[in-house]
């Protein structure tokens, strides 16, 4: 199945920038617009997934957008952020149409987080498995098999396994792996990424079954087959 897509809707280049680098990271794929009108063509001509959309913006302001994406699609998920947190300005929003709000700034994890929210909830009971080779994950019960064998993992590994699924064949830096699975900025002289790597690796490799995640030296990791 293909990634699914997210249009996002900002008239700051950077913020453009930044939330496409970011999602592709995280295993979706995004469509920009920098203002209403490029939103509502694209949003007709290739409907997303999932929409997140800025209060502020030239010409038809996020409001009007929402409303209009909220008329030609009911179920679409609707992320709306701003710059404004009171009380009246997210009541606006949600009134428009919009499911979520977010107050700009905001940590990129926790945006991800209600992403995924949204996309639970507008696709109840059906979130896609990811798969690898023999390994398979369900997302929304955070249960991994190998062989059709049961993997416990610990919340950490889990995480670490499910970021290396949404990125396979891809050399994946430590300073990005944890950005990404823990938060926040990586200690050159911390192997904590290598100890749980290797934790998960003893898991996913037991009775002798083929590794998975390779290193690939001085640069990182990187989950592919032989």
């Amino acid at each position: 199945m293909s990634a699914p897509s997210i249009l996002v809707v900002d008239d700051d280049p950077k913020m453009l920038s930044l939330m496409k680098r970011g999602l592709s990271y995280a295993g979706y794929e995004a469509d920009l617009a920098a203002d209403g009108e490029e939103a509502l063509a694209i949003a007709r001509d290739h409907p997303p997934a999932l929409v997140v959309l800025d209060v502020m913006l030239p010409g038809l302001d996020g409001l009007e957008v929402c409303r209009r994406l909220r008329a030609g699609d009911p179920e679409l998920p609707i992320l709306m952020l701003t710059a404004k947190g009171r009380v009246p300005d997210r009541v606006a929003g949600l009134d428009a149409g919009a499911d979520d709000y977010l107050v700009k700034p905001f940590a990129f994890d926790e945006l991800l987080a209600r992403i995924r929210a949204l996309l639970r909830r507008a696709r109840p009971g059906d979130e896609e498995m990811l798969r690898f080779a023999d390994v398979v994950v369900d997302p929304s019960t955070r249960e991994v098999e190998r062989g059709g064998h049961r993997i416990e993992l610990t919340t950490k590994e889990y995480e670490l396994l499910e970021f290396f699924l949404r990125h396979p064949r891809q050399v994946l830096s430590r300073e990005l792996i944890f950005e990404r699975v823990w938060g926040s900025d990586y200690l050159g002289g911390s192997n904590v990424i290598d100890v749980h790597v290797m934790r998960m690796r003893d898991k996913l490799e037991v009775d002798g079954m083929s590794r998975l995640v390779h290193t690939v030296r001085g640069a990182g990791y990187s989950l592919r087959e032989r």
